[in-house]
């Protein structure tokens, strides 16, 4: 049997409500839970498999997800937008994300607008960047976190780049700076803010260094010079942890401020 319900906001768990006069589904059962689309709002399986994305630094993604990205794609079509670029966690294996990090490329700013439709649409968390093409070169010439936001992404058209790395010291300070908090504030960090942190980090050293900058680069020099990803991501790193951190903030520290001096 199937039955018809609505989903309802509760303080702790969103929750269905079920008519107690059914056959079937009895209390204990394990059930699945599905959406209805409406027939004009529906995506065919034969849609998926001739959706192509372009994929960078990803070998593949769950259909879900990859439905998701549809839907943002086909929404995004009807906008005056050069092209659509999804990043961050989102793309990570599995379900553990707290929002889609969305890169609009337009001449035309302020689509506040359209954030609030696919949040509206998908029931999920958009966070939203909007820039220029002019802004995104010069982003992935000046900033490491824009390589290691485009070294895996998907994107409705094909991105075709070839950049320079312009080592500009005060954009690497101040955004070294931030990697400080986790000196200064260790014991009240959570383990998935420490991973970030050092993240950020170690992306910067690695860019000043002029070496090949993506999460797994990232992730395999700090699992090889500072703990295993998830035993920072579960908290379970103590003062030797600390101790390399300090060491590598102070190298970084002192190759920006080289670069400063040149």
């Amino acid at each position: 049997m199937e039955i018809i319900a609505k989903v309802s906001k509760g303080s702790k768990m969103d929750q269905i409500y079920l008519p107690k006069s059914r056959v079937g589904m009895i209390a204990g059962e394990y059930v699945i839970i599905s959406p209805i689309q409406r027939k004009d709002e529906e995506i065919s399986k034969n849609e998926i498999k001739t959706f192509k994305p372009f994929f960078r630094g990803i070998k593949e993604i769950e259909p879900l997800k990859l439905m998701i990205i549809k839907i943002i794609f086909k929404i995004a079509e009807k906008e005056e937008i050069d092209n659509v670029i999804i990043t961050g966690s989102f793309l990570e294996k599995g379900f553990r994300f707290n929002d889609i990090d969305i890169i609009l490329l337009s001449s035309k700013k302020n689509h506040t607008y359209l954030k609030e439709k696919l949040e509206k649409e998908l029931g999920i968390k958009i966070h939203l960047i909007e820039m220029d093409n002019a802004a995104l070169l010069e982003g992935l010439e000046t900033d490491p976190l824009y390589s290691m936001m485009l070294s895996r992404c998907i994107s409705r058209k094909r991105l075709i780049f070839k950049q320079k790395r312009k080592i500009n010291p005060k954009i690497l300070d101040y955004q070294l700076l931030k990697s400080k908090t986790l000196i200064d504030n260790f014991d009240i960090l959570n383990g998935e803010e420490k991973y970030y942190l050092t993240l950020n980090m170690i992306s910067i050293l690695l860019f000043i260094e002029n070496k090949k900058l993506s999460k797994e680069e990232v992730d395999n020099y700090i699992s090889k010079n500072l703990a295993e990803i998830k035993k920072i991501k579960y908290n379970l790193i103590g003062i030797d942890f600390i101790k390399k951190y300090k060491e590598i903030y102070k190298k970084t520290f002192n190759l920006i401020l080289a670069k400063a001096n040149e």
